[in-house]
């Protein structure tokens, strides 16, 4: 971690299936977004209430997104820690757009509500180019528009 990064450590749930992509150099690129939501008790009705969820996009290269890919679904709660970035970008309307994201360092299941069997990578499946038929692999990423360009 660089001098000025932001760490941050997010608990909370996948809210999909992690998306595997490859730049055009065939490194690998997980997205995925967590959700956090806090609770707290409320003695005057005796139940536990939610806060305002957060949603977190996060993004994981290389080794690590393909383990994450392979590893994690929608549902999962996780614990990510990595470094908070943030991302600005112009609309072709000429509207400035700006988003936080995490950049993912580690990443493993909670154990607070479930049970996990760690296992080792096999790193030599991980040293194969990505299927040529795949679109990350071969179109430039579009230009604009109301998502960010990352």
């Amino acid at each position: 971690m660089a001098m000025g990064d932001t760490p941050v450590t997010v608990v909370g749930n996948l809210v999909a299936d992690p998306e595997l992509k490859y730049t055009q150099s065939g490194t690998a690129l997980a997205r995925f977004t967590v959700a956090s939501t806090p609770r707290s008790y409320d003695r005057e009705s005796g139940q536990y209430k939610d806060g305002t969820a957060m949603f977190m996009r996060c993004s994981a290269w290389r080794g690590l997104a393909e383990n994450i890919a392979s590893s994690l679904a929608k549902g999962n709660r996780v614990v990510v820690t990595g470094r908070l970035r943030q991302h600005n970008w112009q609309t072709p309307e000429g509207e400035n757009r700006s988003m936080l994201a995490l950049e993912v360092d580690e990443i493993g299941p909670s154990l607070r509500f479930a049970t996990a069997q760690p296992a080792k990578a096999d790193n030599e499946t991980k040293k194969t180019a990505p299927p040529a038929d795949d679109p990350w692999n071969t179109t430039p990423a579009p230009a604009g528009g109301d998502e960010p360009p990352f």
